[in-house]
């Protein structure tokens, strides 16, 4: 991987949840290879220690961790492990989230809805509610756990995972949209709580990425794009979808402590120029 800024993590320990995924796999490897020690932290063991192998395979210093960052006591004992096996957490990527199908619906406007289509009246409230504490709550829990060792060194990174729904919903998913926007409000009031710790906080807000999760929903069969990705490249400046490894500049840059040293509660857009269009 050709790493977009020469910036050196040797010594620092560098812990990311949602490991398992594509996005933050790819955060894994970029900071291992700019000398990090990385706790890659994921549901997912499988993943997540495959992950550390190929890390440790290539020289660089990773360990893989089973991790739900909604059960508290759980993941306090996995810090105890990175403690023994890593050390203190310098930094910390809160990476874990995602949507759910449960609080999606079918139709983008009500007026347009078939019959037999999930509309906004029959979205699954524990799928709603799911949505919510996964991002917002599997941020807020390892924060208050890793952030300790930040608060007590007086010093340390905490960078969240925000999306460009946060600032202007997009259609069907309501949950998740309502849920990033948390993660951003979130994200500036730590930076104000922890102002005179010598922790910054700061989130990326990522455009619109090709993923696992979402492929079907912007490619037919076929390979060609679905009407619901013709709308976002429309409206997308520079015409095309991000891809993951264009988020690490943005997110090397915010994560320095001397490059970044008085950037605290910023969210950056990494969108290809979405937000910056009206759409005239």
């Amino acid at each position: 991987m050709n790493l977009p800024l020469n910036i050196d993590y040797s010594g620092k320990v560098v812990v990311i949840t949602g490991a398992g995924g594509v996005l933050c796999g790819t955060m894994v490897r970029a900071f291992a290879q700019a000398g990090a020690k990385v706790a890659a932290l994921d549901l997912n063991e499988e993943a997540v220690k495959k992950l550390a192998d190929e890390c440790k395979a290539e020289g660089y210093i990773c360990e893989g961790y089973k991790a739900n960052v909604l059960e508290d006591e759980a993941l306090k004992a996995v810090h105890e492990q990175i403690l023994n096996d890593l050390g203190p957490c310098d930094i910390l990527i809160n990476g874990a989230g995602g949507n759910n199908p449960r609080a999606t619906t079918d139709n983008e406007y009500h007026h347009e809805a078939a019959e037999g289509q999930k509309t906004f009246f029959d979205l699954d409230t524990s799928g709603v509610d799911f949505v919510f504490k996964l991002n917002f709550q599997g941020t807020l829990i390892p924060t208050q756990i890793f952030a300790k060792d930040m608060a007590e060194r007086k010093a340390g990174c905490i960078l969240n995972i925000s999306s460009m729904n946060a600032y202007i919903p997009l259609t069907k998913i309501p949950a998740y949209s309502g849920a990033k926007a948390a993660i951003s409000n979130f994200t500036q009031w730590l930076a104000t709580h922890f102002a005179g710790t010598g922790i910054r906080c700061n989130a990326i807000a990522p455009g619109f990425l090709i993923s696992n999760q979402n492929r079907t929903l912007l490619f037919q069969e076929d390979g060609t794009p679905t009407p619901r990705a013709h709308k976002i490249l429309s409206g997308t400046p520079m015409g095309r979808f991000v891809d993951g490894e264009e988020l690490l500049g943005g997110v090397f840059f915010l994560c320095d402590e001397k490059a970044a040293s008085a950037i605290t509660g910023v969210v950056l857009p990494i969108d290809a120029g979405f937000a910056a269009y009206s759409g005239v």
